[in-house]
């Protein structure tokens, strides 16, 4: 479980790095774009060519998509009864629509389920959950930050965003059952690897907890979606209306049930969407997550 203790180090050291006089106010800005421009790529390019597709693939890939598209319609329904802000509605739409379903998923399905688990959870986040975020996750983020930007521009957005440039490369080498030399995937994996730490030390860099902040009924709202909500759904859709049942359906709603995704965050800071809110739901959330996916662990468990 070391990847759980790497998580808590990360935030840890970001949030003491804000009394460091060494650091410049903008610090995490550049941690992010790191994390865009050179982490996440080379994480795609790392995993992707190595998916067996196939039709088993459909329910794990449900819970990145489905779940994602869920969480736009109720905020954006919300956001529109009750007058939020644009980008208070993408930031929730984000941060409640992605979930964490690698950094703190990973070692947490291994360590329940082993190492068949851990297969299922790799494609709920790979062409699941990290496709997700560099198309539809780009799209909301580029439709609320300023204004409504035309179909073209959200087109040339997500085109030249570079976890999809990599993405589209990583999958034409999976449809040709290729891959890149040992040499090259080392590096890329070794590069893939930093996402967690670079963009845990830019979350605790901007994480403020002030007790008389205003996000704190978003961030109840978007947690109690993102923690509750989701994988309630997908247990009654999968388990109840589906009928189906099985380790590759409990794994998956168990991924459903994680925290928010911590490149949701950055995603959001980088597009000006409540960095305050967002750095919130991920420092609180992936805590706050442990219990909560205890409580659903053992619901799966008893039916």
């Amino acid at each position: 479980m070391e990847s759980i203790l790497l998580l808590f180090i990360c935030l840890g050291v970001g949030v003491a790095l804000q009394f460091a006089k060494a650091f410049p106010a903008n610090s995490h800005q550049v941690l992010n774009q790191f994390v865009i421009h050179i982490s996440l790529p080379a994480l795609a390019l790392f995993y992707i060519p190595k998916i067996q597709i196939s039709s088993e693939l459909l329910f794990p890939l449900g819970i990145a998509w489905i779940g994602f598209l869920l969480s736009w319609i109720f905020f954006a329904t919300l956001g529109r009864l009750f007058g939020w802000s644009r980008k208070l509605t993408g930031c929730l739409i984000l941060l409640s629509g992605l979930g964490n379903t690698s950094f703190v998923g990973f070692p947490i399905i291994e360590a329940l389920y082993g190492n068949k688990g851990l297969q299922t959870a790799i494609i709920v986040d790979q062409p699941g959950s990290f496709m997700v975020m560099a198309t539809l996750g780009i799209t909301v983020a580029a439709m609320y930050s300023r204004g409504v930007p035309s179909a073209k521009a959200i087109a040339m957005k997500i085109a030249f965003f570079p976890p999809f440039l990599a993405f589209a490369v990583a999958i034409l080498l999976n449809l040709i059952h290729t891959d890149f030399p040992d040499m090259l995937q080392s590096v890329f994996q070794k590069l893939g690897n930093t996402v967690t730490p670079i963009a845990l030390v830019a979350v605790g860099l901007q994480l403020k907890l002030g007790e008389r902040s205003k996000h704190w009924s978003f961030l109840a709202l978007g947690l109690f979606f993102k923690l509750f909500m989701t994988p309630a759904f997908f247990l009654l859709l999968y388990k109840m209306a589906f009928d189906q049942s099985g380790l590759s359906i409990d794994v998956s709603i168990m991924e459903a049930a994680m925290a928010p995704m911590i490149t949701a965050s950055v995603l959001a800071s980088s597009h000006g969407l409540k960095p305050k809110l967002s750095n919130m739901m991920i420092g609180v959330g992936i805590p706050l997550s442990f219990l909560t996916l205890a409580f659903w662990y053992w619901i799966l468990g008893g039916i």
